[in-house]
Parts: C-alpha cells; sequence; structure tokens
C-alpha cells in the first residue's frame, strides 16, 4: 500500500508552521491512541502513521528534503535532480547534499530501525517499558484517601543471572558484527545508512551461554505486590506516577515508570462535580408547606441537620459550606448543595383525601404559580378564538 502524504496524514496543508504541526500532531495523537481505540483494529497503525509523519515534519532538515523529494527522501535513492552514475558514484554536488543530511537519515533510521543515536555510541542496556494500571476507588476513599496494595503482572530481574542474562551472572562478549557499535553500515543510493546490528539487536554485546532461567533477556515475569498511596481529593482520570516501578530493562538496564490511572465509582447518594457535592433529597408535602428541619448524610459518614423554609418547591438547592470533596493536594474543600425533591403522598385513605379536598377548596390563594400560569393559559385561549 502506498504510503499517505504526511501532511495528508496530521491534517495539514504544505506550509504548515512548526507550531501548527506540533498542535496538529498532538490532536492526532490523542483522537488515534490505543487506549482510547480498543474497538478499533486499525487504529495502533494510524497512531504510528501519526507518530511517523511527525517525526519527519517536526525536523526543519528532514521537512525541507521531504517538501523536495517527498518519500523518495528517504528511500534508496531520491528523485528530481541528479540522480547516481552508472558505475554508482554521485554526481557533482551530491556528495555535500548527502553530508548535510548524514544526521537527518541517521536519526530516521535510528528511530525506525531500533538503532542507538547519536556518537556511534551503542545502546547496552534497553530501557523497561512504563506499565498502565487502572485502579477503581470508592467516593469515600476518594474523599479520605488510602494506602492500597495492588499487585502488578511485570517484567523482573532475573534472580539466577542477577539480571546480565548470561549464565551464572557471566558478562556479555562484544559483538563480533558491530564490534560493539550496535549498529552497521550499508551503502543505499546516495547515503551510507546505518541500520540496527540484526547480531546483538542493537546492545553491542552477545551472550555466549544464554541464562537457562530468563534465556539471556536477563528479566523473568512475576507478579508484585505494591503499596500505593492514593491522596485524597483524586478523581476520574487522576494519574499517579510511580519512579522505576515499570518493566524491567533488559540485561540490567533501568526499569520503566508505572502509570496508575484512577476511576472513582458512582455513588448511590451522591454525584460529584469538580470538589462540589450534590444530594437529592425527598421531602413530604406537608414538610416542604410547613417547613421544618430535616438530617442529611454527608461523606465524612456524619450527619447535618438543614431547615427546611415553608413553601419550599421541589428543586430548590441549599448548600452546606465545606462539605464537599477535598481539593487534590490543598486543604480546602468543596460544597454539599441538598435539592429538595417534593414528594406526593401516594395509598391514601379515605380520611385523607376528604381532607385534601377541604385543604384544596380552602387554597385558591396558596399557589401563586398555578393561578398566574392557568390565567396565561386562558388568555391564550381567549386570543385563539378571537
Amino acid at each position: 500500500m502506498a504510503k499517505r502524504d504526511y501532511y495528508e496524514v496530521l491534517g495539514l496543508s504544505k506550509g504548515a508552521s512548526a507550531d501548527e504541526i506540533k498542535k496538529a500532531y498532538r490532536t492526532k495523537a490523542k483522537e488515534l491512541h490505543p487506549d482510547r481505540n480498543s474497538d478499533n483494529p486499525d487504529s495502533e497503525r494510524q497512531f504510528k502513521e501519526a507518530g511517523e509523519a511527525y517525526d519527519v515534519l517536526k525536523d526543519p532538515d528532514k521537512k525541507a528534503a521531504y517538501d523536495r523529494f517527498g518519500h523518495a527522501a528517504f528511500e534508496g535513492g531520491m528523485g528530481g535532480g541528479g540522480g547516481a552514475r552508472p558505475g554508482g558514484g554521485m554526481g557533482a554536488g551530491q556528495g555535500d547534499f548527502a553530508s548535510a543530511f548524514s544526521d537527518v537519515f541517521d536519526d530516521l533510521f535510528g528511530d525506525f530501525m531500533g538503532g542507538a543515536r547519536g556518537g556511534g555510541g551503542r545502546q547496552r542496556a534497553a530501557r523497561g517499558a512504563d506499565l498502565r494500571y487502572n485502579l477503581r476507588v470508592t467516593l469515600e476513599e476518594a474523599y479520605g484517601g488510602l494506602q492500597k496494595t495492588i499487585k502488578v503482572p511485570s517484567a523482573v530481574p532475573c534472580d539466577e543471572c542477577d539480571g546480565s542474562g548470561a549464565e551464572g551472572g557471566a558478562q556479555p562478549t562484544t559483538c563480533p558484527t558491530c564490534s560493539g557499535m550496535g549498529k552497521v553500515r550499508a551503502q543505499q543510493g546516495f547515503f551510507t545508512v546505518e541500520r540496527t546490528c540484526p547480531t546483538c539487536g542493537g546492545l553491542g554485546q552477545i551472550i555466549k551461554n544464554p541464562c537457562n532461567v530468563c534465556q539471556g533477556q536477563g528479566r523473568v515475569q512475576k507478579d508484585r505486590a505494591l503499596s500505593v498511596n492514593i491522596p485524597a481529593g483524586v478523581e476520574t482520570g487522576t494519574r499517579i506516577r510511580l519512579a522505576g516501578e515499570g518493566e524491567a530493562g533488559m540485561r540490567g538496564g533501568p526499569a520503566g515508570d508505572l502509570y496508575i490511572f484512577i476511576e472513582v465509582a458512582k455513588h448511590e447518594l451522591f454525584e460529584r462535580e469538580d470538589t462540589n457535592l450534590f444530594c437529592r433529597v425527598p421531602v413530604s408535602m406537608t414538610k416542604a408547606a410547613l417547613g421544618g428541619d430535616i438530617e442529611v448524610p454527608t461523606i465524612d459518614g456524619g450527619r447535618s441537620r438543614v431547615k427546611i423554609p415553608g413553601g419550599s418547591q421541589s428543586g430548590r438547592q441549599m448548600r452546606l459550606r465545606s462539605k464537599g470533596m477535598p481539593a487534590l493536594r490543598s486543604g480546602t474543600h468543596g460544597d454539599m448543595f441538598i435539592e429538595l425533591a417534593v414528594e406526593t403522598p401516594v395509598n391514601l385513605t379515605a380520611k385523607q383525601k376528604e381532607l385534601l379536598r377541604e385543604f384544596d377548596a380552602l387554597s385558591e390563594d396558596n399557589n401563586p404559580e398555578s393561578k398566574s400560569f392557568f390565567s396565561t393559559v386562558r388568555s391564550f385561549w381567549d386570543s385563539m378564538k378571537s
């Protein structure tokens, strides 16, 4: 399948600025990230395609080469101006061009082929991958914070070889293919291209007698128990980073990081909005009409007494200051809002119905909203007749 134009991949025009390129890539990366598109099997390819386009267009030299020659700039030869001589040499000025862009191609193939970058040195030990752990907590736990022990499946250093990957903990030897550089060179068209060494995988070293436990990887799969401090005030989407608690690196390389993503479960009584809490409280029709006190729960497990003014309607809100959620890593708290839901009585007895009918006959002036509404309705009907 032919490669798509890099500008088209990022949704840009050819004259896009560096800031526009960066902004477009960030948008695409968020949109296409595989973690957010588990139902789209093509998202990983599109995500990598956007990363490849950005890797070229963010670099002024790579961008200049791409603007002039397109994808051919990064293949075996380049179209456009003079080609290679039949004998495989270069035309006048082509050697200067190759020299000017040697670092560009080193970076490009270093990224795509996994080779070490910069200075011709080798990458002796690969850093371990970062890990993600999704942790679900209750609203009460998010309110008070907690210390929680989690089990994380991960790669850990092999005890048998002390992470070296060699039998008995022996030291690796220099790779004979690349002489320890981790990269090999090959002539491609006008350029000398460096690629990852196929023998050592870019590490610059090989193991003659691999450890029989980890098969030379220097690490094994194992569940680890970690104690995590969840601070008060976390909300869904909060990310906690544990440095060095990710996957162990290969052959003694540094470990990656562990990222814990918090999800706060829905609560049966409270609804959260930032640091504020909302609680819908049913009150009887008589309590709403006459007024009185009610007790409402608070997220800390306590109770608060709230005075209901006489004549309260459904939807009326009252605020309890500082009874909401704590702000993350701050001493401040949000508020709690009580929303009244006036309840119509059901399953009335004959006596209750009789009393309500008597009350209704005497309450013509006690329902101002109804009186105003039906007055407006009558005016509407009269206007329609005329």
